[in-house]
């Protein structure tokens, strides 16, 4: 199977977080095929394991190659003959990219495997929602027996065109945390302010504090308010929803006693009283200075174009693995023409996945000569 004819199976039939069971079975028949050994990790994510007949007795290390394979609740608008066949559910985010490319690595690494040390090849579930499948492969020792060198992975970016790849050093990608709000205070007529410990008043004004926290490096954004009342009519109860990303733990946890600050503050002024939940999310991916330069060279040194990409306020739970190991996250471009992330006409240029098998190949065998 050619790598473009993975990932159309993929895209035809994608599946949600922590539900990617025949996706997984689909990877494993694959690599099967090819004889590769494999193994279940973090229920329905699929590690290969290819060894390099260069290797001596003893030698442990091993770059992972990281690709995720979940898709997102999103119903397909391309018109694509191998579209979606599975209701409301879409590869909008080019995951089926990323399974593709590594796919396509390991087809190449298994036929020539003449390198030294050992290739591992993740296709990791639930990249998309929390706790994330990344979290959950580090929980069980997955690479414990290796001495883990880098792990790499990829994201596709319509920004950039193909044959251009981006990187950037050091902290890219933000920690993302959830945020909720219960403001309760005592509701009831709306002219009859004095009886009123009034919630929406005081959900008002936290949401105006809160905003204050936004800075070049810090974004604080609520998206859902919910307050049931009526014209004359204030609620008991206003619940509000929201997202915080950062790019340092330090400016994390400053934030989280700030936000809680605020409330206790707010409900001060308006006897009122907020309950503040603060979900964490993943921890920022942050690009090791000497994996990326490595990178970035032999990009170039390939005939690619690079960018240098700047701090980007999404978040990717490959920030697990920079917390643990030497890591790199690197973007693929995949043209213009394929349009925005998650939305339901995003269709990347197919060209995008020769440029993606390649230079992975090369860098993980890079990596490995090094000897970093």
């Amino acid at each position: 199977m050619t790598p473009v004819e993975f990932r159309r199976h993929l895209h035809a039939h994608p599946e949600r977080s922590f539900a990617e069971h025949d996706t997984a079975a689909f990877i494993e028949a694959q690599l099967d095929a090819l004889g590769i050994e494999h193994r279940r990790v973090a229920g329905t994510g699929v590690l290969a394991r290819i060894r390099g007949r260069a290797t001596s007795a003893g030698d442990r290390r091993a770059v992972v190659l990281r690709a995720d394979i979940d898709a997102l609740p999103i119903a397909e608008r391309t018109g694509l003959s191998y579209a979606s066949r599975n209701e409301g559910v879409m590869h909008a985010c080019g995951h089926d990219m990323h399974a593709a490319v590594l796919y396509g690595v390991l087809r190449e690494a298994a036929a020539t495997p003449d390198f030294a040390g050992t290739l591992l090849g993740l296709f990791q579930p639930g990249e998309e929602c929390n706790p994330g499948g990344a979290s959950l492969v580090l929980a069980e020792g997955a690479f414990d027996d290796y001495e883990v060198v880098a792990v790499v992975g990829e994201h596709a970016e319509p920004q950039l065109e193909v044959g251009t790849l981006g990187f950037r050093a050091g902290k890219y990608m933000a920690a993302n945390d959830e945020l909720r709000f219960a403001v309760r205070g005592t509701g009831g007529h709306g002219a009859l302010r004095a009886q009123l410990h009034d919630p929406v008043a005081a959900a008002a004004e936290l949401i105006g504090r809160l905003l204050t926290l936004n800075a070049p490096e810090r974004v604080l954004s609520i998206g859902r308010v919910e307050a049931p009342g009526a014209t004359n009519v204030v609620p008991d109860e206003v619940r509000m929803e929201g997202t915080l990303r950062t790019f340092d733990e330090g400016a994390r946890t400053e934030a989280h006693r700030a936000i809680e600050a605020f409330a206790a503050e707010t409900d001060a002024r308006h006897g009122t009283r907020t309950e503040a939940a603060i979900d964490r999310g993943y921890p920022s991916v942050v690009n090791d200075p000497a994996l990326t330069e490595l990178a970035a060279a032999l990009a170039e040194a390939s005939g690619l174009r690079i960018e240098r990409l700047p701090l980007r306020p999404t978040a990717e739970d490959f920030g697990h693995y920079t917390l643990r190991y030497p890591s790199l996250f690197y973007r693929l471009g995949v043209g213009a023409a394929a349009g925005r992330l998650h939305t339901a006409t995003f269709a990347p240029d197919e060209r995008a996945l020769d440029v993606g098998i390649d230079f992975m190949l090369r860098l993980a065998h890079r990596i490995l000569e090094s000897r970093l």
